[in-house]
């Protein structure tokens, strides 16, 4: 009876260690199955390939050409600098505005730096940094054709014609501020320009400095009718979303960053300067 006993708790204890291992056997395969198709970061990708893809379009002073045909402004600084700390080299990728979300999430670059708001349309296709910046709305206008009107309320009416760049939130506080004003879209930032000096708009909406700089520059066409902006947008990285590592380096850069001063230093430099206008005059 004894020995019965003895060979049933004998067998039951080698099953029970069989269910055991059969049991911690497939969770260990399953984490390690679970580690190895975990998605890479964007962030791996890039110090491996030793290159950070930044997408931008050109905005004065954000991105310009200069004489010698390289790309010079306040956004390729921060793209460099940050190529910089991040050990690797930075190649620049131009792209339309109107289509450099779409360009991103098909993975033409890593990153757009390109003096973008944050906006919940936006956010709803990328995932934004830290603002490292601010932008505000202004506008600039004919003095042949608007010669007197000093807000914003002056220039909504129907018989205003507004020039705005084609999928920037310029375009969108055209909208929001100016809805009785006609309101004409182009491709590029030049061409709106180009209707104001031309008479074909009374005004054109765009982000500081461009007003400030363009009524400067054609002091005798152009004016400013408010002296402050109308609005005030952060500015931030944009990278595809379900990347939590790059989406967390690029916040500690802009802390850090931010915290020494550089980002305001450039800023500064760019924006309220006209030091650098000899590079591209």
């Amino acid at each position: 009876m004894s020995i019965l006993r003895t060979f049933v708790l004998a067998t039951l204890f080698l099953l029970a260690a069989a269910a055991l291992g059969c049991s911690q056997q497939p969770a260990g395969q399953t984490a390690a199955k679970s580690a190895a198709s975990a998605p890479v970061s964007q962030l791996d990708t890039i110090l491996q390939r030793g290159v950070i893809k930044v997408g931008f379009d050109t905005f004065k002073p954000w991105a310009m050409k200069d004489k010698k045909g390289d790309y010079v402004g306040f956004e390729i600084e921060v793209a460099r600098k940050l190529a910089e700390d991040m050990g690797v080299k930075v190649e620049f990728v131009p792209t339309k505005w109107s289509g450099i979300i779409p360009a991103l999430l098909t993975g033409k670059f890593d990153i757009i730096i390109g003096g973008m708001s944050i906006t919940p349309q936006r956010n709803l296709k990328v995932n934004f940094s830290l603002p490292y910046e601010y932008s505000g709305m202004s506008l600039v206008a004919s003095r042949e054709l608007a010669d007197g009107r000093s807000s914003i309320n002056d220039f909504n009416n129907p018989a205003t014609s507004i020039a705005v760049r084609l999928g920037t939130t310029a375009a969108e506080a055209a909208k929001n501020f100016l809805p009785k004003a006609k309101i004409l879209f182009f491709d590029e930032e030049s061409q709106t320009i180009q209707e104001l000096l031309n008479q074909r708009v009374h005004a054109v909406v765009a982000s500081n400095p461009l007003p400030m700089n363009l009524s400067k520059e054609y002091a005798e066409q152009l004016y400013l009718p408010m002296k402050d902006d109308f609005t005030r947008e952060p500015i931030a990285f944009a990278v595809r979303k379900g990347d939590p590592d790059f989406l967390n380096w690029l916040n500690n850069w802009v802390r850090v960053t931010m915290s020494k001063g550089w980002l305001q230093n450039r800023y500064e430099y760019w924006f309220y300067t006209n030091d650098w206008e000899s590079l591209i005059m």
